[in-house]
């Protein structure tokens, strides 16, 4: 397991193995995500957000279509008139 201090300024220098692993270079963006078990991951945002499917994922959870992530959108645009 690879560790990191955290400075005076809540600063963490992200390791050369995560950092090589991630493909991260300076000015490189990482986004921080705490999962359902609390869990928290560092998601690097410099990939294609289809390499992202399923980080999120549930036991159970079945998967939205476009179709109704469509029709979520406008019960939810229907809300704020």
């Amino acid at each position: 397991m690879t560790s990191a201090t955290i400075t005076t300024k809540g600063q963490v220098t992200i390791p050369k193995e995560i950092r090589d692993y991630l493909n991260l270079d300076t000015g490189s963006k990482v986004d921080f995500v705490i999962d359902e078990n609390g869990i928290v991951k560092l998601i690097p945002l410099n990939v294609p957000v289809q390499s992202l499917s399923g980080i999120l994922h549930r036991p159970g959870m079945t998967t939205a279509t476009l179709e109704d992530m469509e029709a979520a959108i406008r019960e939810g645009s229907s809300d704020c008139s």
